[in-house]
């Protein structure tokens, strides 16, 4: 999953960029509202993480501004972290369009809880567990196997963070395609060179450790990518 992180704190945003990268996340940093605006018309993200106090435009009237029916990303979840906890502050911030709050200092894990939350919401998803046939991938306790009936044991399978990254995605818009640009973009920031052709090599890595299982990745021509079940 690709995030936005809009944060004029070095040292704090440091802190949350490496949580979140080691948590499996492409992360990409700004430090101020008109920057984030900037990149936004441009490129898209799965969720953003705006603080209430950059300079210039602040996370308050930047969500405003994000929720506007006119904006290409007015449907991104957004995440308001600040150090202001006065109700009135997180009252502002809901009414003006984010779809959560954090007051700092705040623990990594509850982050990361909150972010698979508002995911699987904006993907009309109830569960962090998401499966596709005998597939299951466990998106808070980052397990992933094959359980071929409910009372059969789950049969993990190894997958490296990219491959990880890929298939989630891949089950999060399952059954319909997803598309090569955008695996790219969940696979990278901008800190990090990526070619397109290594999503071709994620993608013939899973292959060789799903297909066994009946779980098939059908490419689409001048596209990208579906899952499909095999059949016997």
């Amino acid at each position: 999953m690709r995030l936005l992180l809009v944060e004029d704190d070095i040292l704090v945003a440091s802190g949350i960029k490496l949580g979140l990268t080691d948590a499996g996340y492409a992360v990409d940093w700004v430090g101020s509202g008109e920057r984030a605006e900037e990149v936004l018309q441009r490129e898209t993200f799965d969720v953003a993480v705006v603080d209430i106090g950059l300079p210039g435009i602040d996370g308050l009237e930047l969500t405003r501004r994000l929720r506007r029916p006119d904006v290409a990303s007015h449907d991104m979840p957004v995440l308001i972290i600040t150090a202001r906890d006065a109700l009135q502050d997180r009252v502002q911030g809901l009414d003006l369009g984010a779809d959560d709050y954090m007051v700092k200092p705040f623990e990594l894990p509850e982050l990361l809880a909150r972010l698979r939350a508002l995911l699987r919401r904006s993907q009309a998803a109830t569960t962090a567990v998401l499966t596709f046939g005998p597939l299951e991938l466990d998106t808070a306790n980052r397990h992933v196997g094959i359980r071929h009936d409910a009372e059969a044991a789950l049969v993990p399978i190894e997958l490296g963070p990219r491959e990880w990254t890929v298939l989630e995605y891949l089950l999060i818009h399952a059954p319909k395609p997803a598309s090569k640009d955008k695996l790219l973009q969940a696979l990278t920031g901008w800190d990090k060179e990526i070619t397109p052709n290594a999503v071709e090599v994620y993608v013939s890595r899973l292959r060789g450790k799903l297909e066994p299982h009946g779980v098939a990745l059908r490419s689409i021509r001048g596209f990208g990518y579906r899952l499909e079940l095999v059949q016997p």
